[in-house]
């Protein structure tokens, strides 16, 4: 399949773009130049290839969601600043 330059002002058009007489001709040349490397993927044989979603070998890396005791508040908040009923007191960020 040849891209011509009626095919990008089609597309131009359709997304609502301008484009001068010399981007067209660089755009019909470099879709063509796409459009014949997706020709010439297609006479690779991947007969017997499994299909892949991705190219690395990929495990999960979550951990099981196991509920587990918290540090001590106090401990905590022993070198805060500030405190307040248990927790940090930082300055006011919204007026």
């Amino acid at each position: 399949m040849a891209i011509t330059v009626k095919d990008v002002e089609h597309v131009a058009r359709l997304a609502h773009l301008e484009f001068e007489e010399e981007e067209k001709l660089g755009f019909t040349e470099k879709l063509g130049a796409v459009i014949g490397y997706i020709e010439q993927l297609k006479e690779v044989d991947v007969d017997g290839v499994e299909p892949t979603n991705h190219a690395l070998d990929i495990k999960n890396v979550f951990r099981e969601d196991v509920s587990e005791p918290s540090m001590d508040r106090e401990k905590i908040l022993q070198n805060a600043p500030a405190k307040r009923s248990g927790c940090f007191e930082v300055p006011r960020m919204v007026d």
